[in-house]
């Protein structure tokens, strides 16, 4: 019965990978997925910042139809197209990001799970989803 199935070999803890080791390259691999919410929240802030950037040139455009047209220029001139920090858009903080933090993160928790665990990925996870589950219950099932 496919139920009675642990597993499937690429979650499958490799010969001589110890308890401690699976808990440690998980560990990794959490500290990985938090560094992947990181880059959502950069993603995220630079297409709000982006937004917010042609927002200020609509307003501004309202501005000088309303006949603000001092006020209008003002905006224009001092927020639109203003870097959001000292010489950066967030795109080049994003790029920044990506080419250096991540990649090297990213690289890291790759070789670990090469080195201790023949490369699979979520071992820990997938031991805990075995141990979690009720056997024979529909919804519990080891894998599709």
């Amino acid at each position: 019965m496919r139920d009675e199935l642990p597993a499937d070999d690429e979650h499958r803890r490799p010969d001589g990978a110890t308890d401690e080791t699976v808990k440690a390259v998980g560990a990794v691999t959490e500290a990985l997925e938090w560094v992947e919410r990181v880059r959502g929240h950069l993603y995220e802030a630079h297409q709000m910042s982006g937004h917010a950037d042609l927002a200020f040139g609509d307003a501004a455009d309202a501005l000088d139809e309303a006949g603000h047209t001092e006020l209008a220029q003002r905006l224009r001139t001092e927020i639109v197209g203003l870097n959001t920090f000292p010489g950066r858009w967030t795109f080049q903080l994003v790029e920044e990001f990506d080419d250096g933090y991540y990649a090297t993160v990213k690289e890291f928790e790759k070789r670990t799970r090469t080195d201790l665990l023949d490369g699979r990925r979520h071992v820990f996870e997938s031991e805990m989803k075995e141990s979690r589950r009720t056997h024979g219950r529909s919804g519990h099932e080891a894998r599709p």
